[in-house]
């Protein structure tokens, strides 16, 4: 096989950024961002997924928190290195004037072989990133996009494109790898990846072309029985007449030209999912397809998507509608606090918006401005104090359905029992918080906690680290001014009374870190001398909202200290 052009000339290509519109949508787009230094992102959802992704392609991705991931959850550093043997692969071969041209876009494996530039396009709402490679000499551009779709999972979505004025055969090998099997704690996946592998398990549906990839067994030391009844799933649509892989055994031998034989049943080898078909290119023109991957399926939720595959005739755009009724969703969330405004500068909208989207991922936004559901506050009451609930159980049943806050202040100013009027004062119904955690902070634990798996009902939860937290309830407070004194209440009721702030703090109280004598980032948790500007600015917030306000706090018993167990 001949690989690429020898003749072909090389020059600098220089880095540059732009905003361009794709599909009605705004994105920033970065030219040639392979000659700068890989850099790291977090691509968000509406929904509980959480993707960091290199500059690389290299990638770590899952639902709700990294327990429940697609991708191995290493540090950054890893996830960059990773990008030849983790997440997206393409291999293409271009047959034209009798040879074969053997190309991988994005990776470095054949570098000054072919004139190109890789180009990197991320959205305005920060929900999609477009990974592009043109291959000058052959005359063919090829492009993947992930994004997410609450419904469905991650989908990348591949574009090859014909730049030439002749007709182009190809045959593209195109897919993810490393996939991980469900059921297994990152932790255990960083210490005892090797032994991690024995037990996976990847199996194809061929009626539908469906991955099954789970554990053999559940991964325990114990003499008893452990099944694992749930797997995580990789499935695609717009491919012609695939050949399967279901790990990357095989990818010296496409790239050899060898016959791919399609894999069913692969056992202790890392997950990976492929397709490879042979395309015929008409001049200037282009093919699409795209991949879906979820995790935490249980054998009822296979089936259902096996039958969806099967069955339905409109499923590219059923997707397609999920995906952008996700994008509507999240700009909802921003815009509830105040992320969403209008400049000259449309990169300064951006920034701000992202500003605003990430501050609210950390701390959280309130569900429906100033309204409480009665159920929320009932469940929150019971889990925070079982004596107090018992004895107002019957008060808080008298409640309706969905009432303001100003109710809840009232009816918690007139009554009596000092624990009950604390806990209505802290009370916040937040959602979407806590939506990253910087793997390269392995402390830095994360949980997208945003529906029942039981039922799929809302969940309205937040949790996050002392700073971080109060970090974010501090520009949170500028478009929520009644719920300053509950950011407040929430502060003071979790700090010791020699100053020590929680390590977390969560809607159902707050954490103390388990003291670790021999491990120096291993303490009770925060020191207040350094966190008390974050108090300070609230009690100055809620001065110039309601003057006089922290007057009436100095004769009633309101606040608590935390206690250290």
């Amino acid at each position: 096989m001949y690989i690429g052009d020898k003749e072909a000339s090389f020059e600098a290509n220089e880095v540059k950024g732009e905003q361009l519109t794709i599909g009605g949508e705004s994105y920033y787009k970065i030219s040639n961002v392979n000659e700068m230094r890989p850099f790291f992102m977090s691509i968000v959802s509406n929904s509980n997924h959480w993707m960091f992704i290199s500059s690389t392609g290299g990638l770590t991705a899952g639902r709700k928190d990294s327990n429940n991931a697609l991708f191995p959850y290493y540090t950054d550093d890893k996830i960059t290195e990773s990008a030849e043997i983790t997440g997206s692969k393409t291999i293409i071969q271009v047959h034209k004037n009798n040879k074969t041209y053997l190309w991988e876009p994005f990776s470095n494996r054949y570098t000054g072989v072919y004139k190109i530039n890789r180009n990197l396009y991320k959205n305005s709402y920060g929900n999609k990133v477009i990974f592009e490679e043109i291959n000058h000499d052959l005359g063919v551009t090829y492009k993947y996009e992930w994004c997410s779709s609450n419904a469905y999972g991650f989908v990348k979505k591949s574009n090859i494109v014909n730049n030439t004025n002749k007709t182009l055969k190809v045959t593209i090998l195109d897919g993810i790898q490393n996939i991980l099997p469900y059921g297994l704690a990152s932790d255990f996946q960083n210490s005892s990846s090797n032994l991690v592998d024995a037990y996976k398990k990847s199996e194809l549906e061929e009626e539908v072309g469906l991955g099954i990839f789970a554990l053999s067994a559940i991964i325990v030391d114990k003499a008893e029985p452990s099944e694992a009844l749930k797997a995580n799933i990789v499935w695609s649509i717009g491919v012609e007449n695939p050949t399967y892989l279901l790990s990357s055994l095989q990818l010296d031998n496409f790239r050899k030209g060898k016959e791919l034989q399609q894999e069913v049943d692969v056992k202790a080898e890392k997950g990976a999912y492929f397709t490879s078909s042979d395309l015929t290119l008409e001049e200037k023109s282009e093919k699409n397809w795209m991949l879906v991957a979820n995790v935490n399926q249980s054998i009822v939720g296979i089936n259902e998507i096996k039958e969806t595959i099967k069955n339905e005739k409109n499923l590219v755009a059923l997707i397609q509608n999920n995906i952008e009724s996700g994008t509507k969703k999240l700009v909802e969330l921003s815009g509830a606090s105040d992320g969403i405004q209008l400049t000259a500068d449309n990169l300064y909208n951006t920034r701000h918006y992202s500003n605003t989207l990430f501050n609210i991922m950390r701390g959280g936004i309130f569900d429906d401005n100033y309204q409480i559901e009665k159920g929320d506050f009932k469940k929150y009451i019971a889990n925070a104090n079982k004596k107090v609930f018992k004895k107002k159980e019957e008060l808080i049943n008298e409640f309706p359905e969905l009432f303001a806050l100003s109710y809840l202040k009232d009816v918690a100013e007139q009554d009596v029992d000092r624990n009950f009027k604390r806990l209505c004062f802290e009370y916040m119904p937040l959602k979407f918080s806590r939506r990253h955690g910087d793997p390269s902070r392995p402390w830095n634990k994360f949980s997208n906690n945003t529906r029942s798996e039981v039922d799929g009902s809302k969940i309205l939860d937040y949790e996050g680290n002392w700073r971080d937290i109060f970090q974010n309830w501090e520009a949170l407070a500028h478009s929520y001014p009644e719920f300053i004194e509950s950011m407040i209440h929430k502060f003071l009721n979790a700090t010791t009374f020699d100053g020590y702030n929680p390590y977390r703090v969560t809607k159902d109280g707050f954490d103390w870190e388990t003291v670790e004598p021999d491990n120096p980032w291993s303490y009770i948790g925060y020191w207040g001398d350094h966190q008390i500007i974050y108090l300070l600015k609230f009690l100055e917030f809620i001065e110039n909202h309601y003057p006089n306000k922290l007057a009436n706090y100095f004769d009633k018993e309101l606040f608590v200290y935390a206690n250290v167990p």
